[in-house]
């Protein structure tokens, strides 16, 4: 019903921003990867999905319509609702998650707050049909591993953004060690 929204930001809170469009604003549940660019007074264009229940109309926003495409998919899991399908958003991309499926590990969901070993088996079952990831795509993420994982929860846990974290990750040379110290050193540099 509601494509997407743009307009700018009023208000964020932990999970959430208020976007002022035509005069209204509208509360959006977003994931970190948006909250991070979601600052007070910037200009946003988000894809929204809305969800109406008897007792509840929300919206939620995100930074590109395959995020989004990755949250609907989310929700048709039996027992993953928006919360549990933002909470993995936030915490991994939708490459990450699309390479846990691929890889079936759930240890990777489980890093997920919310989300226990039989929720992650769960969810990586009933979604290997559902999401495919390309055969060139693959190897780019194949560098996407325990290591990189544990390097970019050692950065969010110095209090970098997920987004920073990923975006310092990224930019490491292909020959950069792979030892998650020699890593995060590397990442840091890269941050500073």
């Amino acid at each position: 019903m509601i494509e997407r929204i743009g307009g700018h930001v009023v208000k964020n809170a932990k999970d959430s921003v208020v976007i002022m469009v035509g005069g209204v604003g509208l509360h959006v549940r977003v994931p970190r990867s948006v909250f991070e660019i979601a600052q007070l007074g910037a200009e946003v264009m988000l894809y929204t999905h809305l969800i109406v229940r008897e007792d509840e109309i929300s919206l939620y926003g995100f930074s590109s319509e395959d995020e989004r495409a990755i949250f609907e998919v989310l929700i048709t899991v039996s027992g993953v609702g928006a919360k549990i399908a933002l909470a993995i958003l936030s915490t991994l991309s939708a490459d990450q998650l699309r390479l846990a499926v691929r890889r079936a590990e759930p240890d990777l969901l489980t890093r997920v707050p919310g989300i226990g070993k039989k929720t992650a088996e769960k969810i990586i079952f009933e979604l290997k049909d559902k999401i495919g990831i390309a055969a060139d795509a693959l190897s780019e993420l194949a560098a996407i591993n325990d290591v990189d994982t544990d390097v970019i929860a050692a950065l969010t846990s110095m209090g970098f953004s997920i987004v920073e974290a990923q975006s310092a990750l990224q930019r490491l040379p292909r020959d950069a060690p792979q030892e998650v110290e020699a890593r995060v050193l590397l990442a840091l540099q890269n941050l500073g």
